[in-house]
């Protein structure tokens, strides 16, 4: 039994990059036309964030530096990342002001869920002057402004926020069960909905739905039949019914575990040079393994090319080894990408995935590896890591990182593959 009285937010902070660059100069976020890129990059570098003010005068957001019109005039902030960290952890103070850490989920680095079921009453405050309460002291210590979604579960305070905020003139959406089905069973687009996805929606369209209503009574064994046990959340959500409670989010442990890394290139790149980003980054994933104490035994390559939007060469390799260390990673992943790649056309994009993770006491290698080279790598390896830990990722280079074409020096030096504003 679902229980329907339980009050749920989710809060977002509007343009959150942009808001603190503009916060930090002492600026309205809200009027003042401002886009975070690294311009130094080129024209066409997309921009991270755009500020309302932007946005109102019809700036998409991730939008590219060329894109925006000549006549606008607009501040271009380069990417602090490490700034924003630190405003999101200041903002994640203001909520435990006032709420456990039980009842707060961070989704994003912008954007959290909350239960305040239990908090209105010990304020005696209604749901949506709590809210208001926890976005003015938000604005009025960080200059950050806000959004929020208020619903009687996680999805709809979810929906509430991505769709009934928009609308709403202090920023605040709600819905509960009977005013879903009554205000968006037949809102388009359906990818407007929280955890649908465009593939979703070609699946659905092939039957002739286009909307939640349309999801909600259709024949539910043809759904089954199509999506899978996927299909029991689709027909949830079509309902606005939501099973899922803070303490199942606070309980969840991963049933499997992965290391993975991605990024996209400055320009495109040729074969010779886009190896070796791949090998930069493979190197650097196989010291973030020895650094955790785990090994792999399987790697997944997605390499995007740059002369045709969306087209990737992937590949998977099982190695006979189940280790953390480059010089055995490398010969495999160096094989396949010999093997996927098309070597006459242009690269701009590099990834990999490590899988089929476990403990450092599962590492196992064939009869033929000399397992006294092995341990001499291991100490090497454990000592570059303690001098980067130490000094920095970039205290100690390989050859190959003083390349023309190389990225680890600047990578080094970024959070989430954008500058983190420290030298």
């Amino acid at each position: 039994m679902l229980d329907k009285t339980r009050v749920y937010y989710v809060i977002d902070m509007k343009s959150f990059f942009a808001s603190v660059e503009c916060a930090e100069r002492g600026l309205d976020a809200m009027k003042t036309k401002l886009v975070v890129a690294d311009e130094e990059r080129t024209s066409s570098t997309i921009c991270l964030a755009v500020s309302p003010a932007l946005k109102k005068l019809g700036v998409k957001n991730r939008c590219r530096l060329f894109e925006i019109p000549n006549n606008i005039d607009f501040i271009i902030a380069p990417p602090r990342m490490k700034k924003y960290i630190e405003y999101a952890a200041e903002i994640y103070g203001i909520f435990l002001k006032y709420i456990s850490k039980n009842d707060i989920h961070v989704y994003s680095i912008d954007e959290s869920f909350i239960d305040a079921t239990d908090y209105l009453k010990l304020y005696k405050l209604k749901a949506k002057d709590f809210v208001t309460k926890l976005m003015d002291e938000i604005l009025a210590t960080l200059g950050i402004p806000s959004s929020a979604g208020i619903g009687s579960n996680l999805y709809l305070a979810k929906v509430a926020l991505d769709i009934t905020a928009k609308h709403s003139a202090d920023g605040i959406g709600w819905l509960t069960e009977d005013k879903f089905i009554k205000t968006l069973w037949n809102h388009k687009p359906l990818t407007d909905f929280w955890q649908i996805s465009y593939g979703t929606v070609d699946r659905l369209a092939k039957y002739g739905i286009t909307d939640m209503e349309g999801i909600a009574k259709t024949n539910e064994d043809l759904l089954y039949r199509e999506f899978g046990v996927n299909a029991e959340l689709l027909i949830d959500h079509a309902w606005g019914r939501e099973t899922c409670l803070m303490n199942d989010i606070k309980n969840y442990k991963k049933k499997s575990r992965s290391f993975s890394s991605s990024q996209i290139l400055p320009c495109n790149y040729n074969f010779k040079d886009a190896k070796l980003i791949m090998r930069e980054m493979i190197q650097s994933g196989c010291y973030d393994l020895f650094r955790a104490h785990y090994v792999t035994q399987q790697v997944h390559l997605n390499i995007g090319y740059g002369d045709k939007k969306g087209d990737y060469a992937k590949g998977t390799i099982r190695m006979n080894a189940t280790t953390n260390l480059y010089s055995i990673i490398s010969n495999f992943t160096d094989a396949l990408f010999d093997k996927i790649i098309d070597k006459n056309r242009p690269i701009r994009r590099v990834g990999y995935v490590f899988s089929e993770i476990k403990s450092q006491e599962y590492e196992q290698y064939d009869m033929f590896t000399d397992l006294e080279l092995i341990k001499k790598e291991k100490r090497l390896v454990a000592s570059v890591i303690n001098m980067q830990d130490k000094y920095g990722k970039n205290s100690i280079l390989k050859a190959h990182d003083l390349e023309e074409k190389a990225t680890a020096r600047e990578r080094n030096n970024s959070i989430g593959g954008h500058k983190s504003g420290e030298s």
